[in-house]
């Protein structure tokens, strides 16, 4: 008997110093430069974002947050780099839609790492409408350029990354307008928006501010907005309810993640420093001005349970489609 008492008793005396231990690192966060990773090449607003939050969380913070791209594997690279590191605070993600609710559903098998079980969210950064774009080869409104395609059923396509909200979004669009397209994989808006000028591609899903310079030079055009009100940016253009696809396309958010197991003191400061900064004027000013409309979560807590539910909402469209990335 003696043994099987004294036996949980030293587990849980001998759990005692690390808790204690784990109190003054956090007390003490940050204490040394911070590295923030974004899944994507420069110059995307995921990018932007990460870009314009850096120096003035460093300036609050008192240590240098330092931006790393890790493009590539459709973000899947700088989720595992995230996911692996030491929950620690210091190597934080800069995630979206597609690396933190959608590539969780479709390369679950593919990768070393879950974002949905091995990341923690800190808070919601920015919400961003998308367009649905097309090139000079379509017609006028999205109704016409609907009746175009019937005519010619699989002889147009539609580009976007393999299983991104695009992709997912395009497919949706598709099957509920009725039309047959071909997919035409890209690897981002830096090869979809020049297919899209030439002529090569003919309609896709962008957000709007990677697109409202080619857009106002008349090189593409905006045929529906994916927000529930037209945007101040292009108040001509209809959104998708109003083009008669209510439901149909996504918001490409952004957020702030850290691993898994990040001490809750370093979350929360995190948060709470994150938030200052987001809503400090001249950062809505820098925003706004390239149509990055901010939106922040309530609480790190309300962050995970908005993920949750966009990955529930993706999970359907994907088995709806019989989307599966091979």
């Amino acid at each position: 008997m003696l043994r099987h008492i004294c036996l949980p008793v030293a587990v849980l005396c001998a759990s005692v110093p690390a808790v204690n231990a784990a109190q003054p690192a956090a007390q003490d966060y940050p204490n040394r430069p911070i590295r923030l990773v974004v899944p994507f090449a420069p110059g995307g607003a995921t990018d932007i974002v990460a870009r314009v939050l850096a120096p003035k969380l460093s300036d609050r913070l008192g240590q240098q947050i330092v931006v790393d791209n890790r493009a590539g594997a459709a973000g899947n690279i700088a989720v595992e780099l995230v996911a692996t590191a030491q929950p620690d605070g210091y190597t934080l993600l800069i995630g979206n839609i597609s690396t933190n609710a959608i590539n969780p559903l479709l390369f679950a098998s593919k990768t070393k790492v879950d974002a949905a079980r091995d990341l923690t969210g800190i808070t919601l950064l920015a919400s961003i409408p998308n367009l649905i774009l097309v090139g000079p080869k379509l017609p006028g409104t999205l109704k016409e350029a609907i009746a175009y395609a019937k005519e010619r059923p699989g002889q147009l396509n539609y580009s976007a990354p393999l299983g991104s909200y695009s992709h997912l979004d395009m497919l949706a669009f598709t099957a509920a307008a009725g039309i047959r397209m071909v997919h035409l994989p890209s690897k981002g808006a830096g090869e979809t928006l020049p297919a899209l000028i030439r002529g090569e591609a003919h309609i896709t899903e962008s957000n709007v501010a990677s697109n409202i310079g080619p857009i106002r030079s008349g090189l593409i055009r905006a045929v529906a907005v994916t927000s529930v009100k037209r945007i101040p940016e292009l108040p001509e253009v209809p959104t998708m309810a109003e083009a008669g696809f209510p439901g149909i396309g996504s918001l490409n958010w952004n957020g702030m993640f850290a691993p898994v197991r990040t001490p809750r003191p370093v979350i929360d400061k995190l948060f709470t420093a994150t938030v200052a900064v987001m809503k400090d004027p001249e950062m809505q000013e820098f925003l706004v001005k390239r149509s990055i409309p901010l939106a922040l979560s309530a609480s790190p807590a309300e962050f995970n349970a908005y993920v949750r539910s966009e990955m529930q909402r993706w999970a359907k469209i994907i088995k709806d489609n019989g989307v599966k990335i091979e």
